[in-house]
């Protein structure tokens, strides 16, 4: 039986051939643990992840040594938040988002805000964007952070990080962006940004599950993070545990091959996505895009709302495609998406949205057959609804 589709590369993506055979290796012969210091194989896995930590680093504009490995986005996401609290809660008690946020970010405001530290949310405009007049007026002497994500993971908005990390930078509050879906799909230039933080993860962009990592900032003053895990000190004691060797290996190689090939890969997938975006246009009335129609998303997403299609059954209807309607995070709830709702994209219609994440291995014909496919259920459940 065939399977549908792939059109959700927001999800997750498939580990690439060359980051698999990096990898390899350091499953069985090259076993060794990166923090036994005492023997060619623990040299061996900590020359390994040392060339990963300069491959990440180098994806982003970073220095190696600002790169601390993680389980993923999630978990980087709530040690940047809570590590950077938890250390300067002397300093202040104020952390500023917005509403668009991955779960991750405003779950880690939300418990922070359960030990009495004050989070304002910033709310977004019609396309996504957060009001940077109304980020200027949030600070306070006491806010610490301002967390803003660099693109959505579900209408791929991406945000105006250099003014944010300007605005930050003025008022001497440090600024975290969870890049996980931007990392390895636009430039980004942590320097030039003026990024503090910055959360990615493997999965995203080829590499495998499991392997992430965050960028911490050295400079004078030094960045105060208490760690989230502890035990052992490892990554210069800002998360303990043995390393994922394998992982990293692969997190790293997934970056270096980002970097290489991003200019040629984002013009392709956008112009994949534009002509998605035409043919749905083309053949059917009520399409609307969510996020933004110009050059601020990120090429390879497409989210749309549909008018008068209920939205479960569109994705039912639709088995041969595999995209789904937001954030796998939250792809049990039948609620709205937090994400549509801040941008006032919830049609009173039974409108159905969908999110279309295109990927390497994305075709032509891909895309001519979702148009076809979703061309053809769009009408067919318009006419069984006009008939009841």
């Amino acid at each position: 039986m065939a399977r549908p589709v792939y059109l959700d590369f927001h999800a997750t993506t498939p580990v690439d051939p060359r980051v698999l055979d990096a990898m390899l290796p350091y499953f069985s012969d090259r076993f060794g643990n990166a923090a036994s210091r005492q023997h060619e194989y623990g040299w061996d896995a900590q020359k390994a992840v040392d060339a990963a930590r300069s491959q990440i680093a180098t994806l982003i504009g970073a220095s190696a040594n600002e790169i601390v490995f993680t389980s993923g986005a999630s978990e980087s996401n709530n040690l940047a938040i809570k590590g950077v609290v938890h250390a300067n809660r002397e300093r202040g008690d104020h952390v500023i988002t917005a509403a668009t946020e991955h779960k991750s970010v405003l779950d880690s405001c939300k418990c922070l805000a359960h030990d009495g530290v004050r989070v304002t949310t910033l709310g977004v405009d019609r396309q996504g964007f957060v009001d940077l007049d109304e980020l200027r007026s949030a600070i306070t002497d006491r806010t610490l952070l301002i967390s803003i994500m660099a693109a959505n993971n579900e209408i791929g908005v991406v945000q105006p990080l250099a003014e944010i990390g300007a605005i930050a930078g003025e008022r001497g509050v440090l600024f975290h962006t969870d890049a996980a879906q931007a990392a390895g799909k636009i430039p980004i230039d942590v320097a030039r940004m003026n990024i503090d933080l910055l959360s990615l993860t493997g999965h995203k962009y080829y590499g495998p599950k499991g392997a992430g990592a965050l960028f911490v900032r050295r400079r004078k003053p030094k960045i105060e993070l208490a760690c989230q895990i502890d035990g052992g000190g490892h990554e210069g004691g800002f998360r303990s545990g043995t390393l994922n060797t394998p992982g990293i290996v692969g997190l790293g190689r997934a970056a270096e091959i980002c970097r290489e090939e991003m200019p040629k890969e984002s013009a392709r997938l956008a112009g994949l996505r534009d002509r998605l975006l035409a043919g749905l246009q083309r053949n059917l009335d009520a399409v609307r895009v969510n996020g933004p129609v110009d050059g601020r998303r990120l090429p390879h997403n497409l989210h749309v709302s549909i008018d008068d299609v209920e939205g479960e059954a569109l994705l039912m209807a639709l088995g041969d495609i595999a995209v789904s309607t937001g954030s796998a995070c939250s792809s049990g709830s039948q609620a709205p998406s937090h994400v549509l709702q801040a941008i006032g994209a919830v049609s009173d219609r039974g409108g159905a949205s969908i999110r279309f994440g295109l990927g390497r291995p994305t075709t032509d014909q891909d895309i001519d057959f979702a148009i076809e496919r979703v061309t053809t259920v769009v009408k067919s459940l318009r006419a069984a609804r006009v008939k009841v």
